[in-house]
């Protein structure tokens, strides 16, 4: 007797229900419930002070403070997007020299904290008075004061920007090793020189797993800029810290900075989701650009259909 002369039971698809998850219901209740008192309490509780909030929301020194961060966010990321991509490239090259190198800054950079490293460069005139240019191990043709030189803001760019440059050489080594070496072969095989085949078809095929993560970390440094006052860095925790160690007003003035630092990164997160999508566009399936297209025409079905 053959499989398919014994007679399946029918299924009737449209008298199928959902299964049931009253877990999920329950969790959802609870979390309305949570969120209605965190609402109920920001509005009722007095010592929220929402007009002191409103009152210095725009306050010239907190537009100061605003304006700042995103500075040192812009210059700390420059900084670190162009030496980590030379670290990266260096820790990707066949000298054993080269790469030790890259490893090892990453291995410093990244494996001490932020905070630390914005307080050593804050203090480097301790240990290296002068700063200039000259020959080596000879006279120095161009120097000056450190103290003079290394002011907090210049600290700032300094510490955030070699700081993020590890996290960066790691995220371009990832993009750089994610490209096939089917490309990179066809390019060689029609004469590129290493530098064409490099900015013209492995930087292009990388740039979709580099720039997501890229301005994660644009975001993170938006944020970690508030570890600048602490060596008296202007930005906005400081310019916020200034303003409440007059007024006392420590809980509002606090919620002005966490508002300025929303409205920032939720611009960058429109920034980013537009760029995710704009990289992101090849990996869509054919299927789904179809659709764009009404005059395709329909794919063959086989032999079936003859």
């Amino acid at each position: 007797m053959s499989a398919h002369s014994i007679a399946e039971p029918a299924v009737d698809i449209a008298a199928a229900k959902p299964v049931r998850r009253p877990w999920i219901w329950a969790t959802g209740v609870v979390v309305v419930v949570l969120c209605a008192q965190i609402v109920q309490l920001l509005v009722t509780n007095p010592n929220f002070e929402w007009p002191v909030v409103a009152a210095h929301l725009l306050d010239p020194s907190i537009l100061r403070g605003v304006y700042n961060t995103c500075i040192l966010t812009v210059w700390g990321m420059l900084l670190g997007i162009v030496l980590g991509g030379v670290l990266a490239l260096l820790k990707m090259s066949d000298s054993r020299l080269l790469r030790s190198i890259a490893s090892g800054y990453i291995w410093v950079f990244r494996g001490t904290p932020e905070l630390v490293q914005l307080i050593f460069w804050f203090n480097i005139g301790l240990v290296l008075p002068q700063i200039g240019l000259g020959i080596p191990f000879g006279p120095l043709l161009i120097s000056a004061e450190a103290n003079d030189v290394i002011t907090p803001i210049v600290a700032a760019v300094i510490g955030l920007g070699f700081h993020e440059a590890a996290y960066q050489a790691e995220i371009y080594r990832a993009g750089f090793l994610s490209v096939p070496n089917g490309p990179l072969e066809a390019a060689r095989s029609l004469g590129m020189n290493p530098v064409a085949v490099f900015f013209r078809v492995r930087l292009p095929l990388a740039a979709r797993f580099i720039v997501p993560p890229m301005f994660n970390q644009v975001i993170g440094m938006t944020k970690g800029t508030s570890l600048v006052s602490v060596i008296g860095g202007s930005e906005l925790l400081f310019s916020v810290q200034e303003i409440y160690n007059e007024t006392f007003q420590t809980i509002p003035l606090l919620i002005v900075a966490c508002i300025w630092y929303l409205v920032i990164t939720s611009v960058l997160n429109v920034c980013q989701h537009f760029i995710e999508r704009h990289y992101g566009r090849s990996s869509r399936p054919i299927a789904a650009t179809r659709t764009a297209v009404p005059n395709a025409p329909a794919a063959t079905r086989g032999d079936d259909d003859e």
